[in-house]
């Protein structure tokens, strides 16, 4: 049986059905990397605050969709593994989807897959790396129901 917590942080308004989901997409994606156990934290905020983090942690001074900090430690006291954290900016996962055509939970489900996937080690810096990610990403999305989503170029 899968032991997988979900901590959402919101500072933007997000509806509790969109949680649900994205709790969905979060398990769906760990399942289909057999990792079967863990918790992670998403913070659904707004392109001031990925900013500030992306200027911070990655000395990038622009805002982005999606950020994934991996911890990959286990909790003092706990036996579930701390995989780490996500940072989603909803208005810019807005724009990205009102741009690609779908809905924007279509685009968070998208978002918190490829967080996710990066707290797991994927990464997508070489075309080897990136063909990797990307089909983990359609696999989950596929799963999901959202086979009609598609990752960004990015």
């Amino acid at each position: 049986m899968a032991d997988i917590e979900v901590d959402f942080e919101r500072e933007v308004d997000v509806p509790e059905e969109v949680l649900g989901l994205l709790e969905t997409a979060v398990t769906a994606t760990l399942r289909h990397q057999n990792q079967l156990q863990g918790m992670i934290t998403c913070l659904l905020t707004d392109d001031t605050a990925v900013q500030e983090l992306n200027r911070s942690f990655r000395h990038e001074d622009k805002p982005t969709d999606v950020l994934s900090f991996p911890a990959g430690e286990t909790m003092p006291g706990m036996e579930a593994v701390y995989l780490g954290d996500i940072a989603i900016s909803v208005p810019y996962a807005e724009r990205q989807a009102a741009q690609a055509g779908h809905a924007l939970v279509e685009e968070l489900q998208l978002l918190v897959i490829h967080g996710v996937l990066h707290l797991l080690g994927h990464d997508h810096g070489t075309p080897a790396e990136k063909e990797a990610m990307w089909a983990a990403q359609t696999a989950v999305l596929t799963q999901l129901g959202l086979s009609h989503v598609t990752p960004t170029e990015s």
